[in-house]
């Protein structure tokens, strides 16, 4: 089962997203995508994974290249966040010109070893503002895999104000 949560800023995503899998009996693994930019962020990434254990997720970070990852069978991913994902394979250098099929491609693969596959992305692009050409790339990148996402997922919820709305399928219990 794979369900994408998606919404704008510290609207709730990932506690939706972690809350989805509370009752899972499994493995859990987090799939975290932030790279680590300075003090601030190491501390940020150093206090968010002690707050994972404490709720039975063995963290993987991993920047970019998430075709990579290998997975037990039937366990439970969660992906956080396909927004960092998007800006590190966009921004890597590894040469990628448009990277939304290796993210997809990747996303595909977890899809199909993973029991239960929890994608936490951004909503962007949806504010009207003409940004300079790297930001709107990125924009046009993320409304790509955020689509070819939603296509491919059973279940996709958007957060607003911290409210789960179902857009396709349910939420799982």
């Amino acid at each position: 089962m794979t369900t994408l949560v998606t919404g704008g800023s510290k609207c709730g995503k990932s506690g939706l997203g972690e809350k989805l899998l509370d009752g899972f009996r499994g493995r859990k693994f987090y799939i975290a995508t932030m790279q680590p930019f300075g003090e601030e962020a190491l501390e940020a990434i150093e206090r968010h994974r002690k707050m994972r254990e404490s709720k039975g997720f063995e963290t993987i970070e991993k920047y970019t290249d998430i075709h990579e990852v290998s997975l037990p069978t039937d366990s439970a991913v969660l992906l956080e966040c396909v927004g960092n994902l998007c800006a590190n394979e966009m921004f890597s250098g590894s040469g990628t010109c448009f990277p939304a099929d290796k993210i997809v491609s990747g996303i595909k693969k977890l899809s199909e070893t993973a029991a239960e596959l929890i994608i936490v992305t951004n909503q962007v692009g949806s504010d009207g503002i003409d940004y300079a050409e790297g930001t709107a790339e990125y924009i046009r990148l993320m409304g790509e895999v955020n689509r070819r996402i939603a296509k491919l997922a059973d279940n996709v919820v958007e957060c607003v104000y911290g409210l789960p709305v179902v857009l396709k399928g349910e939420i799982p219990c």
